[in-house]
C-alpha cells in the first residue's frame, strides 16, 4: 500500500487531499494521477433536481439505508458559493448531521464557484479522490438546477431526478435537456396534493419519446423525510447498476467520461499556458494598438498565438 492509498483511509488527511485539488494548488497533478490508477470501482450516483425538491433529505436517507446494507459511503454536496469567501454555504451538510459521528461516512462540501452546470470546476478531479479512496458509492448531489444543468450526466453513473409536487412549474422542468438526462424519477414530498397528476405527467411525457430505449426509467414516490419509499428507490438503482454492467453501457459512459476529461485537461492546461504568457504586457499592449488601427485583426494573431504555445509544448 503507497502513502497516498494510506493518506486516502484517514479521513483528515483525505479532506486536505480533496482541498488541495479543489483548489488547484501546487502538486495536485501528481496525486490525481495516482488516484486515477486506483479508481474504478466505485458506484457514481447523481442526485439532482430544482431548488426545494428534499435532495439533501434524500441523500441523507439513502445514506442510512446504505449503511444498513455494510456500504462505505461518500458524499460530494455542491453548494452555492459564498458572496463572502467564496466557499460553500454548508446547508447540505447541516442536513446530514446525524451520519457525522460514522467512520463509514464521508460528507465533503463544494462551493460551484461559478459553475452553472450544477456541479463544480473540480467535482470530477474530487469524484476521482474518493472513488480511489475506496467507497462503495459516491453520492453526488447538484446544486438547485434548471433545465439545461446537465453536467451530472457526464460524471455519474446513475442519475436521480427529484421532483416535488406543488412548485408551479412542475411540466417546465420536464421539457428541457434535464428531462432526458434521468435514470430514475423520484417524485419526493409525495404526501403533498398533486403528486399523483406529477407522476401521471412524467410518465405520459416519457411514453411520447420517439426513441427505442434499453432502459426505461422508473417513477417513484418518496417521502425522504419520513423513509417512505426509499427501499424501492435503492432496489433501482442497484437495478440500473447491474443492468450498466451486464450491458457493457457502464464501460461506455466510463470510456466517454475518460475522453471528456482529457479534453478537459488538455484546455486547462492550454488555458493556463495562454494566460501566463505568451504575451508580454508591451507586446500586448502593441496588438491592442495594432487593432485599433486595423492593421491586424484579433482572430489571426489569436490562431498564430495557440499555434506557437501548442508547438513549444511539442517540442
Amino acid at each position: 500500500m503507497s502513502i497516498l492509498q494510506r493518506d486516502l483511509k484517514d479521513t483528515r488527511k483525505l479532506s486536505r487531499i480533496l482541498s488541495l485539488v479543489e483548489n488547484r494548488q501546487k502538486g495536485y497533478t501528481e496525486i490525481l494521477k495516482e488516484c486515477f490508477l486506483l479508481s474504478g470501482k466505485s458506484k457514481v450516483v447523481g442526485i439532482t433536481g430544482p431548488p426545494g425538491a428534499g435532495k439533501s433529505t434524500l441523500t441523507s436517507t439513502l445514506i442510512g439505508h446504505l449503511r444498513k446494507e455494510g456500504a462505505c459511503v461518500a458524499v460530494l454536496a455542491i453548494d452555492p458559493s459564498s458572496s463572502f469567501s467564496g466557499g460553500a454555504i454548508l446547508g447540505d451538510r447541516i442536513r446530514m448531521l446525524n451520519h457525522s459521528l460514522d467512520t463509514k461516512v464521508y460528507i465533503r462540501s463544494a462551493a460551484t464557484r461559478g459553475a452553472m452546470g450544477g456541479l463544480c470546476p473540480a467535482a470530477s478531479d474530487m469524484i476521482t479522490v474518493l472513488d480511489a479512496a475506496g467507497f462503495d458509492y459516491i453520492l453526488v448531489e447538484t446544486v438547485g438546477v434548471g433545465q439545461d444543468e446537465i453536467d451530472v450526466v457526464r460524471e455519474t453513473d446513475t442519475v436521480l431526478l427529484v421532483l416535488v409536487p406543488g412548485l408551479g412549474d412542475d411540466i417546465q422542468a420536464l421539457k428541457a435537456g434535464i428531462m432526458e438526462i434521468a435514470d430514475i424519477f423520484v417524485v419526493n414530498k409525495s404526501d403533498r396534493e398533486g403528486s399523483n397528476k406529477l407522476v401521471n405527467e412524467i410518465e405520459y411525457i416519457l411514453s411520447l419519446s420517439q426513441s427505442k430505449k434499453e432502459w426505461n426509467p422508473p417513477v417513484l414516490k418518496t417521502v425522504a423525510s419520513k423513509n417512505e419509499g426509499i427501499n424501492e428507490l435503492i432496489f433501482e438503482i442497484k437495478k440500473h447498476l447491474n443492468f450498466l454492467e451486464s450491458t457493457s453501457l457502464l464501460a461506455e459512459k466510463r470510456k466517454t467520461r475518460a475522453a471528456l476529461k482529457l479534453r478537459r485537461l488538455l484546455l486547462e492546461g492550454l488555458e493556463n499556458r495562454i494566460r501566463n504568457g505568451p504575451l508580454k504586457s508591451e507586446e500586448e499592449r502593441k496588438l491592442m494598438e495594432a487593432f485599433l488601427r486595423k492593421e491586424k485583426d484579433p482572430y489571426s494573431v489569436a490562431e498564430e498565438i495557440v499555434e506557437s504555445v501548442i508547438l513549444e509544448e511539442l517540442q
